[in-house]
């Protein structure tokens, strides 16, 4: 007999993912998928059902299971109850009992209660705080996994790929902790039905919206303000969710500039969902994202005038049907579309003579997905699917137009590309030691008439010494059809996607883990320890000098020609993981530590010899504590005080280490030679040199108190409180008698800031 049915937030009807199942009468269970569902096969018989989530009260029901049985159930969450007395056995899905390993569940209570640069809550920041995975620079919310590149993260919205995810040139994530429902990180381990990229999975879902009232929240801080509203359409049935934030340095800071020279930055982002119940077996859902970053100059003289800008943003959107097919048989039906566009622009007058320059790049998705969640028994969850992509990728295209050297031109180069897979995976458990999770997916990809097929298997096993204490590994073989090209590896808005191509081979790597996990039920924490080797080929990087814009000259029409500036090589990296981690309580957080090597290896570049990567890290420390010192029983009037403590190896970079003036001979007009001195350096060899190492301490405290028609919070908190000078970057500096010195640049000192936040 079947016992399925969705498990959803009591008040919201918001669907819970990753809910616990559990029937301890035949020590078996499940947890709910992505949107909620579950389904497990049973004998005819009477049980306990024991429903839990984290952050809400058990729930217990007596189930007489005499044919297939519909039981949909509504969890109240521990913050709205004045008093909570559960008494059970410890039924919460665990660490130690899932198959996966290298997986992370990020709670975005916790997201919100980790204090930030400038109070701007920021996920991906939160996701650097993790164990393996390195941060690039100060202040930066780049990640980089387990020695992969920015470009080897898949960052999904809602099932749409977001291409960069970065504000304020990399300082700020555009991830709105307001609008999301759950966050999970894949750094190894990968189930089939990911695929695309080499070193992680970042998969994030928004919420769906209140279906019983009309909520909200809003803040006003130092950088930015906003709001987010939800509720119901039809009572019960369907909802909506919208959430926005802007930055306002722009509106501050231009009016206190000159007439004659002006130049303002703000970005803004916009969340929307909408889902419809359409009846017990039918949902639908339309979501999307919206964001953009401008940065504008302008600067007027006599006869003179200078204007241009730079801006950059992302807009996906997706359109889902969940169908319950049977009580055994999930399906979900996904198309997808996201758009990230990157552009220059540059006028300037010189006596009515006109200088015109826009560039633009930039990277369109439209994607079909099916999938489908098959529970045959207790001890299958099959999953299987497929994905088609078209992609039209816009590496360069520009219009220039100068009046004064009569140049009149405009170049294009789109590249369009097919990427498809299918897979299939299955969770096996076997007895009550062993699980298993085995998987393939096989991937194709398609442009300049060249086909890339490629199987990728995939492997997960468990193994159970005691039901807290388990032993784990797991192997993964990755394909990534795209790339970007990048001069920083920080995530700038000028790195460029670019396709596999005839002279580009995709990316490939693969990946080995193996390590344990112990939960302390009593105590409510986990602990978990990882080794991995991981190796990569085919990553790309720009050829010496090479940069993003020489990718279209104008003597050259070869749509193709970016490739004469890539050069292709090989990477390895290895390392330890360890992670402590307290999701909910009056103490929660969590204490990371990461021991690892990050090496490439590139014919063209480095004389061909291996070299340290920019963001390898020997060693990465984070710890993270949430107190709450005091809560009321309502939960509406309190004081939660929170820190955060990192550490890290510093980044390896190039320097000069010799300076000398060098002659350069010149023929002269009268046919004499001459000879004249200029400045030469003579640097290590590539990424040598190490910085100096990376910490600081943040500290947060938020009180809230229940006013008439709100809840009111504010936040303090303060940004590397011991005021480190941290280095963002080194430069040399020749002083007057002579002496060449070291000199670095901070960015960021001592910074406090207070927010001010309201929910109704």
């Amino acid at each position: 007999m079947v016992l399925s049915g969705f498990i959803s937030e009591k008040g919201s009807k918001e669907l819970l993912i990753g809910a616990s199942i559990a029937i301890p009468k035949y020590k078996t269970g499940t947890v709910s998928n992505a949107y909620g569902f579950y389904s497990i096969t049973l004998p005819a018989d009477t049980f306990e059902v024991i429903i839990s989530y984290v952050g809400f009260a058990p729930k217990a029901f007596r189930v007489d299971l005499v044919k297939n049985t519909t039981l949909s159930v509504e969890l109240e969450s521990a913050q709205a109850l004045k008093e909570v007395v559960v008494k059970a056995d410890k039924q919460n899905m665990r660490l130690a009992e899932a198959t996966r390993m290298s997986v992370i569940e990020i709670p975005v209570s916790q997201v919100k209660d980790i204090p930030a640069l400038l109070g701007e809550k920021d996920v991906l920041k939160v996701i650097q705080l993790l164990p393996g995975v390195q941060k690039p620079s100060e202040g930066n919310s780049g990640i980089y996994v387990r020695g992969g590149g920015p470009d080897q993260n898949l960052i999904i919205l809602d099932e749409a790929t977001v291409y960069n995810a970065f504000h304020l040139f990399g300082f700020f994530s555009l991830f709105n902790g307001d609008a999301l429902k759950s966050i999970e990180l894949t750094k190894g381990g990968f189930p089939a039905r990911y695929g695309g990229r080499l070193s992680s999975v970042i998969d994030m879902s928004m919420k769906e919206g209140n279906k019983e009232r009309i909520k909200g929240e809003a803040g006003i801080g130092i950088l930015a303000s906003r709001l987010m509203l939800e509720g119901p359409i039809v009572k019960g049935k369907s909802s909506f969710l919208i959430s926005a934030r802007r930055t306002y340095i722009d509106a501050l800071t231009m009016p206190l500039m000159p007439a004659t020279n002006k130049a303002g930055y703000h970005f803004y982002d916009l969340n929307a969902k909408a889902n419809w119940e359409i009846n017990e077996k039918n949902r639908v859902y339309i979501s999307g994202y919206f964001g953009r970053d401008k940065f504008r100059f302008s600067s007027k003289f006599t006869g003179v005038s200078d204007e241009g800008g730079i801006n950059w943003g992302n807009a996906t959107g997706t359109l889902r049907w969940n169908h319950l097919v049977n009580q055994r048989l999930f399906s979900n039906s996904s198309f997808i579309v996201s758009d990230y566009k990157f552009g220059i622009r540059q006028r300037s007058n010189y006596g009515g003579s006109i200088f015109d320059l826009r560039y633009n790049s930039g990277i369109r998705d439209f994607a079909l997905k099916q999938d489908f969640d098959f529970r045959p028994n207790s001890n299958h969850t099959i999953k299987f699917g497929g994905l088609f992509t078209y992609h039209i990728f816009t590496p360069s295209a520009y219009v220039l137009k100068d009046q004064f050297a009569s140049v009149d031109t405009s170049s294009e180069t789109k590249v369009n590309a097919f990427e498809n897979a299918v897979y299939i995976e299955d969770d096996i458990k076997l007895g009550l030691k062993w699980r298993m999770n085995p998987g393939i997916r096989i991937s194709h990809f398609n442009t300049q008439n060249r086909n890339y097929i490629n199987a990728e298997p995939r492997l997960g096993v468990s193994y159970n010494i005691r039901n807290d204490f388990a032993l784990k590994a797991s192997g993964a073989v990755m394909n990534q059809y795209i790339h970007l090209l990048t001069n920083t590896g920080l995530g700038l808005p000028t790195d460029l996607w670019i396709p596999s191509s005839k002279r580009i081979a995709p990316q490939r790597s693969w990946q080995v883990a193996a390590g344990a996990a112990k939960d302390f039920i009593d105590q409510n924490f986990s602990i978990s320890i990882e080794a991995y080797y991981k190796k990569m080929d085919n990553i790309i990087a720009y050829k010496e000098g090479a940069s993003f814009l020489e990718v279209n000259p104008e003597s050259n029409t070869d749509p193709y020609q970016y490739e004469d500036n890539i050069t292709a090589g090989q990477g390895w990296s290895q390392g330890l993981e360890f992670l402590l981690q307290r999701k909910s309580g009056k103490v929660s957080g969590w204490v990371g530590y990461t021991l690892s090597w990050t090496q490439w290896q590139f014919d063209e570049l480095n004389f061909g010899e291996k070299f340290w990567a920019r963001y390898d890290r020997r060693h990465d420390v984070s710890v993270v504590l949430i107190y709450e010192a005091i809560k009321q029983k309502d939960d509406q009037n309190g004081l939660k005080l929170s820190a955060t403590w990192v550490y890290g190896t510093g980044n390896a970079i190039t320097l000069p280490i010799a300076q000398f003036y060098a002659p350069v001979h010149s023929p002269t007009g009268n046919n004499q030679n001459s000879y004249y001195g200029t400045e030469a350096s003579q640097y290590t060899s590539r990424n040598a040199f190490r910085m100096a190492a990376y910490h600081r301490l943040d500290f947060g405290v938020q009180v809230t108190r229940k006013m008439k028609w709100w809840i009111r919070t504010w936040e303090f908190s303060v940004y590397n409180a011991y005021n480190r000078l941290n280095p963002y970057f080194y430069y040399t500096s020749t002083q007057l008698n002579g002496d060449v010195v070291l000199r670095q640049i901070t960015l960021f000192p001592i910074i406090p800031s207070v927010s001010w936040n309201i929910k109704f």
